[in-house]
């Protein structure tokens, strides 16, 4: 995480809207009628109707999709007590993701009270605001009164998330280790090193699940709460134990499961080496673990291995859980989250993971086959199954257990809705970014004197998406670094104009040279051709020296096209390239084609297209389900657009009768998918979500993405160019960071596929 440098942390919280969060109205409000409905007077309707019942309040306004995140500040992450101020980016993070996991609107609260009363009293009083409450980032030992007065004195679901989030992962994960290593929980031996929130938690919720009090050894900064201490709290008390064990190397010898809420670097090989056979070892410090995890492995072959980070196997993070639980807890209304919900969380989690992987998660950590073992004990955070196995189980377990206030009858349409709200096909990015990480690839970027692409090349070089190489003049793109206090000194720079590479620029002018020889050039162009970046560039990736290319920030697109065509060509039975954007909106992911290269394409271009377009959407592991548009629907009218289109759906329909497409239709019905039930039954497009969209002419693509963006507030991503035999990107005219950061991860991905 040291990469992850402060001026960025600071501009990612400060551009645009400053912080992470907005309210968004739900309703209709563009006319006087509906402000007159909205507030006064027609406000007062639903008000009188809860003030004659006040469970109406969930029928009439958002309190049933709305949890409060609220701090004091007073243990935040890893900074310690720095007030309610500064635990706001915190706050908003969390929100954030409820938001993006759960669907769960949140509005952050920062509390000025570090009394305990004080606090409870706070809370309490704007609790009717609420339907959950989420505690964050308080310190121990207030936290555990906190929380067990505000659960006791309140009628919505309350939770510690610092306490019980680790506690329900780690316990997932902890029932399936032990399951893998061949042992009982009743019967193993657990050493639990800090005394903490989280680790308190840990422990109770493993003594739920089976394991016994008198094999369980808690460490604190002071040694092992043992019962001749006289210095432990009342929390600490319930974990005293009568040991001879004087220190963590001591307990942890002969232990079978290792359990490390404290600090990192202050496991040794030598104390995992010590323990039992098939030892289990859960380091959740972070961002340093109590052992790295090479150590962990080196010290013991036979040990299952959980961390709280991403890069490695079995990542011990708590949005595998609180979304979710809180999800289920809203749906059915229930009082508080108790310990059968908890429980039921555990489960739901631990069983997942013996599911089979959806292929989606096999491709997003570049493996073939994630299978349950010692190096998949819980579900990866991307999986899109957790929000429709976790909230059930605990909607299920809250009405079971008696807290529920609403019941859930048909279970496979709760199912559904969750599906729906989620907007599954919108982890798209994170998925596309995450496969990147598993196997990155070496991307030329063409125009390195940018002050964009630099930062982007040091973004996909930190998180691992990418290994960046820079053209252009050496000179100007260290001062370039220097300047914007960038850290790239350890990433390759080209200059193809300098001395250094005029070997190398005589020989790629030669291999120029050779494929354009009856194209007009000549020997003195080609090498003379080759001093430009583009084209460099290009033939990098046609000879190997890298992987991909991204070029087009500040030129006109249709120059790397045509670097790439004569120099790499186009995949064999490719009559055409062409070019699709991918569009992020809040309904999924679009494809939009051709949007940038074919301008007036004729019906037997258009099938091309659409099948260049449809390939590369499977590459995304997502069904196309194309709509070929047009001004008409099926004939309805005349001309030249609803005739080729017509045609080119008929050659599709007849040569590839497994592509789900239809047309030609206006692009309403296409996306209205009950206005196409009602007027055209017979469509194959009837029940199916369009995500394909093909264009009859670049004027209409164009017009239409770029209006998706500045009206839609869609974010596009693209052009990605399609029918090249290796991967040349194109980059819109002033891209942003982020677009370029998008872009080098889908041409990874596509590199990835190709190799």
């Amino acid at each position: 995480m040291a990469k992850l440098l402060k001026e960025d942390a600071l501009d990612y919280h400060s551009q645009g809207k400053p912080g992470k969060i907005e309210v968004v109205p739900t309703k209709p409000h563009s006319s006087q009628r509906d402000l007159s409905l909205a507030y006064s007077p027609g406000v007062a309707e639903p008000c009188l109707q809860i003030a004659e019942n006040k469970e109406d309040v969930y029928k009439y306004t958002a309190k049933g999709n709305l949890v409060a995140v609220i701090s004091n500040g007073t243990a935040v992450l890893g900074l310690g007590n720095i007030g309610p101020e500064a635990s706001k980016p915190v706050m908003e993070g969390k929100g954030m993701l409820f938001k993006i996991y759960a669907d769960i609107d949140v509005f952050d609260i920062e509390v000025d009270a570090l009394e305990i009363d004080r606090f409870v009293e706070t809370v309490k009083a704007i609790a009717p605001t609420f339907g959950g409450i989420n505690l964050e980032d308080i310190k121990a030992p207030e936290c555990f009164e906190i929380e067990k007065r505000l659960k006791a004195e309140l009628k919505i679901p309350v939770m510690h998330d610092d306490q019980h989030g680790t506690a329900i992962i780690s316990s997932a994960g902890l029932l399936n280790a032990v399951e893998i290593a061949g042992k009982e929980l009743s019967q193993v031996k657990i050493v639990v090193n800090g005394a903490g929130a989280s680790a308190i938690s840990c422990a109770k919720l493993y003594l739920s699940l089976g394991a016994k009090k008198e094999n369980l050894i808690m460490v604190d900064s002071k040694g092992p709460l043992s019962t001749d201490r006289n210095d432990l709290d009342e929390n600490k008390k319930i974990f005293a134990v009568k040991t001879k064990v004087q220190t963590l190397e001591e307990a942890m010898k002969d232990a079978d499961v290792f359990v490390g809420l404290s600090k990192g670097n202050v496991v040794s090989k030598q104390m995992v080496a010590s323990m039992a056979k098939n030892p289990i070892v859960f380091a959740l410090a972070n961002p340093d673990p109590e052992i790295s995890y090479a150590d962990a492995v080196a010290a013991r072959e036979d040990a299952i291995i959980a961390t709280g980070r991403s890069d490695h196997p079995n990542q011990v993070n708590n949005v595998l859980g609180f979304p979710f639980i809180f999800r289920g807890a809203l749906d059915v209304r229930a009082t508080q989250i108790n310990e059968a919900m908890k429980l039921a969380a555990v489960y739901a989690i631990a069983n997942l993971a013996k599911e089979t992987v959806p292929e989606e998660v096999n491709l997003a950590y570049n493996q073939r086959t994630i299978v349950f073992g010692k190096e998949y004990i819980i579900p990866k955070p991307i999986d899109s199954r957790l929000i429709y196995t976790v909230a059930p189980a605990v909607a299920k377990a809250a009405m079971d257990s008696g807290v529920a206030q609403k019941k859930i009858i048909d279970w496979e349409a709760y199912k559904q809705q969750l599906i729906n709200r989620m907007g599954i096909d919108n982890k798209l990015i994170r998925t596309i970014t995450q496969k990147a990480r598993q196997n990155p690839k070496r991307v030329v970027f063409a125009e390195s004197d940018h002050y964009k692409i630099l930062k982007a090349a040091q973004v996909v070089r930190d998180e691992g998406i990418a290994k960046p190489i820079l053209l252009g003049n050496a000179t100007r793109i260290h001062k370039l670094i220097e300047d914007n206090k960038l850290d790239l000194d350890d990433v390759t720079i080209i200059d193809p104009r300098s001395s250094e590479e005029q070997e190398r620029l005589k020989h790629f002018g030669d291999l120029l040279f050779e494929k354009r020889k009856r194209r007009g050039y000549t020997l003195y162009e080609a090498r003379q051709i080759m001093r430009e970046r583009i084209h460099f560039g290009t033939m990098m990736v046609e000879t190997g020296a890298a992987d991909a290319m991204i070029s087009g920030l500040a030129r006109k697109y249709a120059d790397p096209i045509r670097a790439a065509l004569q120099i790499i060509g186009v995949q064999e039975g490719v009559r055409k390239v062409a070019g699709m954007y991918i569009l992020i909106t809040r309904q999924g992911p679009f494809f939009f084609a051709d949007a940038t290269v074919n301008v007036d394409p004729d019906a037997q271009d258009l099938v091309d297209i659409t099948v260049l377009t449809a390939n590369a959407v499977k590459q995304f592991n997502i069904v196309p389900r194309v709509a070929m548009l047009s001004y008409s629907n099926f004939g309805s009218v005349g001309g030249d657009i609803p005739q080729k289109m017509n045609k080119a759906v008929d050659i599709l329909h007849k040569n590839y009768p497994g592509l789900v497409v239809d047309g030609e239709m206006q692009a309403n019905v296409a996306l209205n998918n009950e206005l196409l039930k009602e007027h055209f039954p017979f469509s194959e497009l009837v029940d199916k979500k369009v995500n394909t969209l093909i264009f009859p002419n670049l004027a209409s693509g164009n017009i239409a993405y770029k209006m998706m963006q500045e009206i839609g507030g869609a974010e596009a991503i693209g052009p990605i160019l399609l029918g090249t035999k290796k991967p040349v990107h194109i980059l819109q005219l002033g891209s942003s960071v982020r677009e370029i950061v998008n872009m080098v991860a889908i041409a990874v991905v596509d590199a990835q596929a190709r190799k």
